[in-house]
C-alpha cells in the first residue's frame, strides 16, 4: 500500500507522514531527504555541485536507507547532518539536474519495494508514485509555515528571523514550482488539506481516517 503525500515546506507533511507511518506501522519515506543526502555526499567526495555530470554520476549509486525514523548514508545515520541550511541549499541545486531526479526516482521506487509505505516530498503523487492508493495534497498560509521552519531550525540550534525565513520559504516555493523538471503542484485526484489551522495530532488523524475509509489500514 502506497500513501503519497506532497506539499511546500512547513506544511506539515513531513511530521504528518513519518507519524502516520509509525502509528500504523507502515515504513516512512522522504524523498527530500534523499536529496540532501545526496548534497552531504557531493560534499563529501568534494564535487563540484555545479559539474552536472558528475552529480548525476555520484546520484546512481547511492546507499540511501531509512530505519527506525532515522536516514543513513553508506550506513552512516545523516539524520541531523542533513538539516544543514548549506546542504539544503546545495540539494536544492543539485535536484534541478534531470539526471538527479530520474535517478532518485528509481531510489525512492527501490526503497519502497512492495512495503506499505508513506511517502512524503514535492513530486511523490505527480512522479514516483502517480498511481499511489491515496494522494494527499498538504498546504498552509504562508506565515504559519514560516513559523513551523523557525521551530524548527530551533531544535537544531538556529535562531533565525521570521522574515528572512518567510523571504526564503518564497523563494523556494517559487523554484519548486517553476522548475522544468517534476515542478510541485496538486497530483490528479489528491485530497487537498490545509493544514493552517490544524495541530499535528488533527493532521495524523484525518490521514489515518482517510486511510481507514479506503480500507488501507
Amino acid at each position: 500500500m502506497i500513501v503519497a503525500i506532497d506539499g511546500p515546506a512547513g506544511s506539515g507533511k513531513s511530521t504528518t507522514a513519518r507519524f502516520v507511518a509509525e502509528k500504523l506501522g507502515y515504513k516512512y519515506i522522504d524523498s527530500g531527504a534523499t536529496y540532501r543526502a545526496l548534497a552531504i555526499a557531493v560534499k563529501r567526495d568534494k564535487i563540484d555541485p555545479n559539474n552536472k555530470s558528475e552529480v548525476e554520476r555520484l546520484s546512481a549509486n547511492l546507499n540511501i536507507n531509512f530505519r527506525g525514523g532515522k536516514i543513513f548514508l553508506d550506513g552512516d545515520d545523516i539524520t541531523n547532518a542533513i538539516r544543514d541550511e548549506e546542504i539544503g541549499k546545495l540539494a536544492s541545486l543539485c535536484s534541478t539536474y534531470k539526471g538527479v531526479r530520474e535517478n532518485m526516482v528509481k531510489l525512492q521506487r527501490k526503497l519502497a519495494n512492495t512495503q506499505n509505505v508513506v511517502c512524503e516530498g514535492r513530486d511523490i503523487g505527480t512522479v514516483v508514485f502517480p498511481d499511489a492508493d491515496l494522494k494527499i495534497y498538504m498546504d498552509a498560509e504562508l506565515w504559519i509555515r514560516a513559523l513551523r521552519r523557525k521551530r524548527e531550525l530551533f531544535k537544531f540550534g538556529i535562531d533565525k528571523d521570521l522574515k528572512s525565513i518567510i523571504e526564503d520559504l518564497k523563494i523556494r516555493d517559487e523554484q519548486d514550482k517553476s522548475r522544468k523538471h517534476s515542478p510541485l503542484k496538486v497530483p490528479v485526484d489528491a485530497v487537498v488539506i490545509d493544514t493552517t489551522n490544524l495541530s499535528i495530532k488533527e493532521e495524523v488523524e484525518k490521514v489515518i481516517e482517510m486511510i481507514k475509509e479506503r480500507n488501507l489500514g
